[in-house]
């Protein structure tokens, strides 16, 4: 293979790998989201020996696109030769992985307290957890399952390796993260976002003035087509219509 044939590979090896990074970053965040869901219903009454392994599941399948994209970024961000605006988007990633990693990492940190608190080895102490005051809706916790069980990875799920233990797990990602930080430095500060801030906000407000005018508009239409004695005649006005 000649070396135009073998930069072409390489070129479209490094755009694959971006690709799975994206698809992965979706899918992490997707996964971890769910965790934090089922994470607020431990020590409440719906808590039971089902939702310890539904969060048990979700927490494997982070691991799995933990270990796959700090490998994959860190090797696009050291080894590849990427242009700029590749660079940018797996940048981007990085920011948003490393972002995501203390979110998760603080979840984690809250389940295992939680697991120490309620612990469900005897029948008593799923009873006691109709005292604690917390609820949580059992079918919503299954929802959320079933939206995990739906998540892909890019890779197969053996390349991570086993799952370590909920304290171990904790541990792993602290070491991850300054790992990350160690072998490639992106700023937070220079990575720039691709949408304006607020915009999905910004779009509610609008939407909703908009059903405020429209709703304005009918009523004081409505209000000048009738025609009812001993009113004002003012379209805003109701009050001696209503007290005629």
């Amino acid at each position: 293979m000649n070396r135009w044939r073998r930069s072409v590979g390489e070129i479209q090896a490094r755009r694959r790998a971006a690709a799975e990074c994206t698809r992965a970053q979706t899918a992490f965040s997707r996964v971890t989201a769910c965790y934090q869901q089922l994470a607020t219903c431990v020590g409440s009454s719906s808590d039971c020996g089902r939702l310890r392994e539904e969060l048990e599941d979700t927490r494997v399948l982070a691991h799995n696109l933990c270990m796959g994209l700090q490998k994959r970024l860190t090797a696009l961000l050291t080894e590849g030769d990427l242009v700029q605006e590749e660079r940018e988007r797996v940048e981007r990633l990085w920011v948003l992985f490393l972002s995501g990693l203390e979110i998760f990492q603080q979840d984690l940190h809250k389940v295992a307290l939680l697991h120490e608190f309620f612990p469900l080895k005897q029948p008593r102490d799923r009873r006691a957890l109709v005292n604690t005051g917390g609820t949580c809706d059992s079918s919503g916790s299954a929802q959320v399952a079933a939206r995990v069980a739906a998540v892909q990875t890019p890779w197969p799920k053996e390349e991570a390796g086993p799952c370590p233990d909920l304290g171990a797990h904790i541990a792993q990602l602290e070491g991850m993260a300054q790992e990350m930080l160690r072998k490639v430095n992106v700023p937070i500060w220079s990575v720039e976002a691709t949408q304006e801030a607020w915009v999905e906000g910004c779009d509610n407000e609008q939407d909703d003035e908009e059903v405020a005018e429209e709703e304005i508009s009918v009523e004081t239409g409505t209000a000048e087509g009738r025609k009812l004695a001993g009113c004002c005649h003012y379209p805003g006005c109701r009050i001696l219509c209503l007290l005629r």
